[in-house]
């Protein structure tokens, strides 16, 4: 999965958006409306993370989520604010936002927050999936085999997590880099075939299917 932090004092920002890629998500940070408003007409994020209190400006973080919905971006949002009054809550989902988070909150529950908002999003939600004799848990981000959890890490999981998400789906090395690694790598590096390696090792020959040429995908069916 992929976010975008939107949240103009670094202080904040930096520690969030690194919290969630040690956890394995792929990341993009905007410190003002202008930025983030091109960056989430440009991509489609799983969620948003827009910072209510953004500099003053033509743009509010309130007014920065209306401006998307009416450009037609889809993506989940959840506001970040120092501002707990009932009154913010209504104006923030009415401007189009999908959940609420008071500063100062922990990392832990802004990650499930994200992750149940993308979950809810998708056409079809479902916690888990099972498949042959492995068994997927979104919601715990695990996986196991034969009733045996594996240990995967966290871009192994979340590789595995995009391409399962849409069986059959063929995905481009440029769209896992982009989905996974957040484009930090380009598009003639090995990263995507080292983790597909051990994807392989550790679930299953058979779980990652090449299409040479084209790109990657996780099999129909069970």
């Amino acid at each position: 999965m992929r976010f975008l932090v939107i949240e103009d004092e670094p202080e904040i920002r930096r520690p969030l958006a690194a919290s969630l890629r040690e956890a394995g998500y792929a990341v993009d940070e905007a410190g003002n409306a202008e930025e983030a408003e091109a960056l989430a007409r440009s991509f489609p994020y799983d969620a948003l993370m827009v910072d209510v209190g953004l500099p003053e400006g033509p743009v509010s973080g309130f007014d920065l989520v209306r401006r998307l919905r009416e450009g037609s971006v889809a993506a989940p949002v959840l506001y970040l604010t120092a501002r707990d009054a009932v009154e913010d809550r209504i104006e923030g989902l009415d401007a189009g936002g999908d959940d609420y988070l008071v500063k100062p909150f922990h990392l832990g529950e802004v990650q499930a927050r994200l992750r149940a908002l993308a979950r809810r999003s998708r056409a079809e939600v479902k916690s888990t999936l099972t498949w042959r004799d492995l068994k997927f848990d979104w919601t715990a981000r695990a996986v196991y085999r034969s009733g045996q959890r594996v240990a995967l890490t966290a871009k192994e999981f979340s590789l595995i997590e995009v391409l399962s998400s849409h069986p059959g789906r063929v995905y481009t090395r440029e769209e896992l880099i982009d989905r996974v690694w957040d484009g930090r790598f380009d598009a003639e590096s090995n990263v995507v075939e080292t983790y597909v390696r051990n994807l392989r090792r550790k679930l299953g020959d058979d779980v990652v299917k090449t299409l040479r040429g084209l790109g990657y995908s996780f099999p129909e069916g069970e």
